[in-house]
Formats: structure tokens, sequence, C-alpha cells
């Protein structure tokens, strides 16, 4: 199956720099989107075959989550289960027959780490959510088949040095302070797979984000902040796993994976 996942930066924006053209050409089992910033009703996709299913913030024009998939899925979850981060729109977690879906965009901690509480909350509530998936528990406390997890979105958090360009100057700052590349190691620990690092350990600088100013794209002045996790159970099935960063539309690229289930 092939997976992709991309921060848009705003689904209505995108559409004019070629979404569709790109969509078509990856021609993905299941598409998640981040950043939608849009609200139910503001735009409509022909995507003859697929299924959506869209997570709206309460706040116009503000984040936003989507997932496209080709198979119905058994069921289909918006959110934590928590009011103050469901208000966000942050979370499609999709139940297939042997797996769950789970598209994220995590909160940016912002300047100074202004939002670091919400985020270290976030960051705990976003893994107790996903390990209940795998354990077959729901949000709501009933209990279902647990099954293994593929997640993926914009995570907010370059993990290690090799993960951005310049590491140094960044140290400490929002998307790189020791607490939020913490909450990412213990995502880990808890069983979930970086599947890029998995198939390419050693690669140094491919990023999935660059920043609009200073000409970052150009010089590849980027973070890898975007990503693929598994299941530990699933890494035996993981094929591939990429950055597509020839792709252009938004100041993320689409990163994606491919597991033979």
């Amino acid at each position: 199956m092939r997976f992709i996942s991309w921060n848009v930066n705003g689904i209505r924006a995108v559409l004019g720099k070629g979404f569709m053209e790109t969509f078509d050409q990856f021609g993905a089992d299941v598409f998640a989107l981040q950043e939608t910033k849009c609200q139910a009703g503001q735009v409509e996709l022909d995507l003859p075959g697929y299924h959506q299913y869209w997570s709206y913030a309460e706040k116009k024009g503000y984040s936003g989550t989507a997932v496209f998939c080709r198979e119905e899925p058994l069921r289909v979850l918006h959110g934590l289960g928590i009011p103050h981060f469901d208000c966000e729109g942050r979370i499609v977690a999709c139940e297939f027959d042997h797996f769950w879906f789970v598209d994220c965009y995590t909160p940016n901690s912002q300047n100074e780490l202004a939002r670091i509480d919400y985020r270290m909350e976030w960051d705990d509530a976003f893994r107790d959510f996903c390990k209940g998936l795998e354990a077959g528990t729901l949000p709501d406390g009933t209990h279902t088949v647990g099954k293994p997890v593929v997640m993926c979105g914009d995570f907010n958090v370059a993990h290690n040095d090799i993960d951005l360009k310049n590491p140094g100057p960044n140290r400490g700052k929002s998307g790189f302070s020791d607490e939020e590349r913490g909450k990412m190691t213990e995502l880990q620990s808890a069983g979930f797979v970086d599947t890029f690092r998995r198939v390419h350990p050693d690669a140094t600088g491919r990023y999935t984000w660059w920043s609009y100013l200073r000409k970052a794209r150009r010089t590849n002045a980027g973070w890898r902040i975007d990503y693929f996790l598994v299941s530990e159970s699933l890494a035996p099935r993981i094929a591939d796993a990429s950055i597509y960063d020839e792709v252009y539309g938004s100041d993320h690229c689409p990163v994606g994976l491919e597991l033979e289930l």
C-alpha cells in the first residue's frame, strides 16, 4: 500500500498550485493532509474512487486535517476525545481491517515556547491515544480489537541534529527544544518506528519544511518535521519511505510510505 502525507498550508491555496495533478501522480491508497485551513463546505474536491474525511478547527482559517482513502474505513475518529484539543481539528483516525491510520497535525509550541505546556500535554495525549488503538481502547473508553498503527503528519519537531540544516543556532527554539525532542523520543520508545530513519538511517540534507524567509528552500536550509511512524510489528513490512522534496506548492513537501500489506 502507498501512503502519502502533506502539510499543504491551506488547501484552497494549494489547489491553485497543481494539487490535483500531484494527487493524481501519486496514486496513493491513502492520502493525508494537514493544515487544510478550511471549514465544512468551503472546499469540494472531486476525487473519484476515494472516500473523504475532514476534521475542521472551530477557528476559521486555522489548522485542520483530512484523509482521502480508496477503501472505506470501518470507523473514523475526529479527535483524541479531549475537547480543548479536538476543537482544533488536528486528528483524523481511520480503522481498516488490519491497522489504524492516524493523520496528525501537532500543535506548534510557538515563539519563545509560548505554547509549550499545551504542546507537552498534547504529545502525551496523542501517544496514549495511539497506544490505546493498538490495545483496542477507544477514546470514549469502549473496547474493540487492537490493531497496529500507521501514523503520519506534521509533528512540528526535528528529532535529531541530522534532521535540520542548522541545529546549533536552533537548539532550544520552537521545533527543536529539548522538551519537544524528548516527547518524540518517548513516542518512539513506546514502540513506534520512524520509517524514514529505518530505511535511510544516515541520510543528510533530507528535509520536509523550509521557512519562506531568507530563500531557505533554495539553499535547502530545512527541517524534517513531517513523518510516517508505524507500530513496531509493522516495521518488517516497510518497503520504502520517501521525501518528495521536488514537489512544490506549500512550505512543506509530501512524504511517503510503502508497506507490504
